[in-house]
């Protein structure tokens, strides 16, 4: 499988230390814990709040890294610091959104395809 949505380096040096249940384990939670963060993120946006985006698009964006979303990741790492007027930051919101979910997906079909 070749995608630049994954760091597959990472996951495999993962599969390889910590193995498939660990690997799955952390996926779940993560899964968990990025709708917490994307509610938390459009909040702050909400409330017009750079302090809470800033915040909430920084803890989202160690969690993705900590999970190889390289897109979802770089994505953050602008979010965190935009200064954007919040239309602007809306449709960036949509698009982690859309790239959160597929990183799920891929990740999910890569986990599936080991023994």
């Amino acid at each position: 499988m070749n995608n630049n949505l994954l760091d597959l380096n990472l996951l495999s040096s993962y599969l390889t230390n910590l193995g498939k249940q660990t690997l799955t384990k952390m996926i779940d939670l993560y899964i968990q814990q990025s709708k917490i963060y994307l509610q938390d993120i459009e909040q702050a946006l909400a409330e017009s709040s750079q302090t809470l985006w800033q915040e909430h698009c920084h803890k989202m964006k160690g969690a993705s890294a900590s999970v190889g979303f390289t897109q979802v990741n770089g994505l953050l790492v602008t979010m965190e610091k935009s200064m954007e007027a919040n239309a602007m930051k809306a449709k960036d919101l949509q698009k982690l959104n859309r790239l959160n979910q597929a990183a799920i997906t891929e990740f999910e079909q890569w986990l599936a395809e080991i023994d």
